[in-house]
């Protein structure tokens, strides 16, 4: 018998335990709610019933994750969770549009050429940094410090070479502290560093501008406009040229954010041992804390700062890419179309109130029209969603309908894994590996694919936006197929 009530094709439910409050939203075909581990759906019945949790909805590409499922929504009007958020924080997508017509990354010496000035620039690992690419940027403990407490500001923009206007085409351009003020995130990282609690801050700021491991990738697409004149006129709103090339890239907040994170999950545990709090469904990964208390206060501090170091190193990454380009093609311009994320906690209105919508895997959908799109670029369209398949699948870029309301304004944030990375590891075969991306004319920096980051160890692509497409929630603007792929072989940050 089905956990799941069906309401329709791609739309179920999920009764809480002992029907306790509102059940879980679950968007997903039946084949994708067939492919759900037992571990990921124990985990979303416990995050439900977590203190203060009012809301729950399980994407398609949710699996077994950090006490709540990658892949979902939590919402709380009253409390603050770091695992629904995670070890990396703000973990993000960028896209970058050039006016490069397709044709001119079709020879492979050409994008040889491409991945070597790229890796220049922009190291991949765990632990890397700029000291690893002769011609990347380097940024001091001050600079560091500025990045940390005002994101994405024209000065901290001016001094990395990073377009300003980008800004305006971010999610989130800055971050602030608990209440509201920059000041409060730089009175908070003095305190930190002051009690050697960042012996290794330069080092961490050093790493500005890189990728991480595991399933961080910078990609190089072609992008394929969709033929429906709506989406024709959204993708010219964007700025996405049908047949021209793209950049696509997915990183966070690196070892910056790591340390963050888990000495928050450290403190908030010995805050609940010490005073015989029980663990959320005995689970100490869902340690909260009640909003307006200083430990709240703290996480959310910690939170704001490395989001702030994850917005510039995305943007970093995307004026270092182009910078790349030119040396290669030499009159290459570039347009950042969006950056969002997918592990961030953010405040905005569910159902009339003002609540905490915890992203964990889990990308923002604002239709057009939507009160907080209000004087951006994407105020009658909706803003960009960047959602990663595979290389060899592709990629897409959606926008947002009306219907997103019932996922309180949330997609997926890609395919999401089917396969663990030891399980993939064991039973795909390497040559095979390699040899498809042969076929696809895909190119890569390494050697050998990371197998663990094979196509086949994540879900079918398909059915999952085929589950967001009939569920109502978003469209496709466009596709992206890929060119060549930056990644490493390492353990990522998260």
């Amino acid at each position: 018998m089905s956990l799941f009530h069906a309401i329709n094709e791609a739309e179920a439910i999920l009764p809480a335990r002992n029907n306790a409050g509102k059940p879980i939203t679950v968007i997903g075909t039946e084949a994708i709610r067939s492919g759900f581990d037992s571990f990921c759906i124990e985990q979303a019945l416990n995050s439900r019933s977590a203190p203060g949790v009012t809301d729950l909805i399980l994407n398609p590409d949710a699996h077994s994750g950090y006490g709540a499922p990658v892949g979902c929504v939590m919402v709380s009007p009253t409390h603050i969770y770091p695992g629904p958020v995670g070890v990396d924080i703000k973990c993000s997508m960028s896209l970058l549009q050039m006016n490069l017509p397709a044709d001119e990354i079709v020879d492979k010496t050409i994008r040889r050429r491409l991945i070597e000035a790229i890796v220049e620039r922009t190291p991949t690992g765990a632990g890397r940094g700029q000291r690893c690419a002769k011609k990347s940027r380097r940024v001091s403990s001050d600079l560091g410090e500025q990045v940390c407490t005002e994101g994405a500001s024209r000065g901290v923009c001016e001094a990395l070479g990073i377009p300003p206007e980008w800004a305006q085409r971010c999610e989130d351009s800055a971050h602030y502290g608990h209440d509201g003020n920059v000041s409060t995130l730089q009175e908070r990282l003095d305190k930190m560093r002051s009690f050697n609690g960042f012996a290794g801050f330069e080092n961490k700021m050093m790493q500005l501008g890189s990728y991480g491991g595991g399933n961080h990738f910078g990609e190089c697409e072609v992008v394929q406009l969709a033929d429906d004149p709506e989406m024709r006129a959204t993708a010219e709103v964007f700025g996405l040229r049908d047949n021209h090339v793209a950049f696509l890239s997915h990183c966070g907040s690196r070892g910056f954010g790591n340390i963050l994170a888990q000495r928050q999950f450290k403190t908030l545990e010995g805050f609940f041992r010490n005073w015989g709090l029980p663990f959320p469904a005995e689970d100490k990964q869902l340690v909260y804390a009640p909003l307006g208390t200083p430990e709240a206060n703290a996480y959310l501090d910690d939170m704001a700062l490395g989001a702030n170091f994850a917005t510039v190193n995305h943007l970093l990454i995307n004026a270092l890419v182009l910078e790349a380009f030119q040396e290669v093609l030499p009159g290459t311009t570039g347009q950042l179309v969006y950056f969002i994320s997918h592990n961030i906690a953010r405040q905005e209105v569910v159902d009339g109130q003002l609540a905490w919508v915890h992203r964990k895997g889990a990308t923002r959908a604002f239709p057009g029209g939507h009160h907080a799109l209000k004087d951006t670029p994407f105020a009658e369209t909706g803003h960009p969603i960047l959602l990663p398949g595979n290389p060899r699948d592709g990629s897409v870029v959606m926008v947002a309908k009306p219907g997103a309301v019932k996922s309180c304004y949330s997609v997926n944030h890609g395919a999401g894994r089917c396969m663990g990375r030891k399980a993939a590891a064991r039973s795909l075969d390497q040559v095979t590996v390699d040899a498809d991306f042969n076929t696809h004319d895909i190119l890569f920096n390494g050697r050998q694919y990371p197998i663990d980051e094979a196509p086949a160890a994540y879900k079918d692509f398909a059915e999952v936006l085929r589950s967001v497409e009939t569920a109502g929630l978003a469209q496709q603007v466009c596709k992206l197929k890929a060119r060549f792929v930056i990644k490493d072989a390492s353990e990522a940050d998260d």
